[in-house]
């Protein structure tokens, strides 16, 4: 298991948790990637329904803010990306943090990774909530174009 981290589980109390984008956290010292999500880019231009335009990838960062805001977060871990950050599932006082934010329409599921957060990811879209209710390109296709 060359690629997974040396420890299953990190832990940071609230001074220590720092949100970087979306769906990216600093506890402490190390950096994290919420797994199995992909939320858009600080600076990412996304269309409200009266068709103006907005930072969506602040507005992801403000929701993962709100949902960290005083709390401790601990993560379980699922190896690293591609760019050798780790990869969690993680939690903020009992509320998982990468469910809520694909529940509120902040984050698309990756289905491959992460099954279960598919359905949340239909009931965001269904109530167009976040992301879904205007108009936006995928992040990953965002990230590809820039």
């Amino acid at each position: 298991m060359g690629s997974a981290p040396r420890n299953p589980e990190w832990r940071a109390d609230a001074p220590d948790v720092r949100v970087l984008d979306g769906d990216t956290l600093r506890l402490g010292e190390r950096t994290l990637r919420l797994y199995g999500l992909d939320a858009p880019e600080r600076g990412q231009q996304c269309v409200t329904p009266a068709g103006q335009t907005y930072d969506c990838g602040g507005a992801a960062a403000a929701a993962l803010a709100q949902l960290v805001a005083e709390r401790a977060v601990t993560c379980r871990l699922h190896g690293r990306d591609r760019f050798g950050r780790a990869l969690g599932v993680c939690q903020a006082e009992g509320v998982e943090l990468n469910a809520s934010l694909v529940s509120a329409g902040w984050a698309l599921a990756d289905g491959s990774r992460q099954p279960a957060l598919v359905p949340l990811e239909a009931a965001a879209r269904a109530r167009q909530n976040g992301l879904w209710a205007g108009g936006f390109t995928p992040p990953a296709h965002w990230r590809s174009g820039r």
